[in-house]
């Protein structure tokens, strides 16, 4: 038996071609995953093996690596003018890739971290807040309705109107109910009023009789009243004596 019947026949005894076929499709769908990429190699490196036939040179090799890495490896590692020709200058390229990718994400975990932290610090403050703001709303509404009460109430006083309220209306004198703006204008005084004007007599309005006024008229219901009239007398007395002093002042 000659070298080559002899390899035949090993190969033939140890070698299966099914076994071997599915050797080589896992070879060359083999992708680095989750794996680092030292650990990556070396199962790279163990396939290779079994597969001497897919990996007959350098160059095959690293381009088989290339495509077995991850995307975002692969494109660090082949970046530049001078992409990798040998596997070594392949390996160390795709662990300093590895490297700054992982620190990267670490970096992007803490932000994202700090950030989390920050928005349940926000969430357990938010009730507090809220509480502080609604506390602030009343106590400022209620300034501000007493600030707005008393600059109404000042306008109102200063202006000598205040609250208005509405009454109902009365029967004037005259014996008719309503508004005098349906009378005629008096072209005597320039005001509203029926009958004779007596603007610039010394008639009393009320019953037209002189030597009195209107306010000291018999005819007029509420002078009637005694206590009115004691009133009035009261207030007649007072305005004679302040008129009296004033014309000749008292000496101390």
């Amino acid at each position: 038996m000659d070298w080559q019947d002899f390899v035949a026949e090993f190969s033939t005894m140890y070698y299966n071609g099914e076994i071997l076929a599915v050797q080589q499709d896992e070879f060359t769908s083999f992708k680095q995953g989750s794996m680092s990429v030292v650990e990556a190699v070396n199962k790279f490196e163990q396939l290779g093996r079994l597969c001497p036939e897919l990996v007959p040179n350098e160059k095959e090799k690293v381009r088989r690596m290339m495509k077995m890495f991850r995307t975002d490896i692969s494109k660090q590692v082949s970046a530049g003018s001078s992409p990798p020709t040998l596997v070594a200058d392949c390996i160390s390229r795709a662990m300093r890739a590895e490297y700054w990718i992982n620190q990267d994400k670490e970096a992007r975990a803490q932000i994202f971290k700090a950030k989390k932290e920050e928005k349940v610090m926000e969430k357990q403050l938010q009730p507090r807040q809220n509480q502080e703001t609604n506390l602030k709303g009343q106590t400022s509404n209620s300034n501000q309705y007493s600030k707005q009460f008393g600059r109404n109430k000042r306008k109102g006083n200063a202006m000598g109107q205040g609250q208005q309220r509405n009454y109902p209306q009365k029967k004037n004198n005259r014996g008719n109910e309503g508004n005098d703006n349906n009378y005629p204008v008096c072209a005597q005084c320039g005001r509203k009023h029926l009958g004779i004007c007596r603007m610039g007599s010394n008639a009393c309005y009320l019953c037209g009789k002189e030597g009195h006024y209107a306010r000291n008229c018999t005819s007029n219901s509420q002078n009637q009243n005694p206590q009115y009239q004691n009133r009035s007398t009261n207030r007649q007395l007072h305005a004679v004596q302040a008129k009296i002093e004033v014309q000749s002042p008292r000496l101390y």
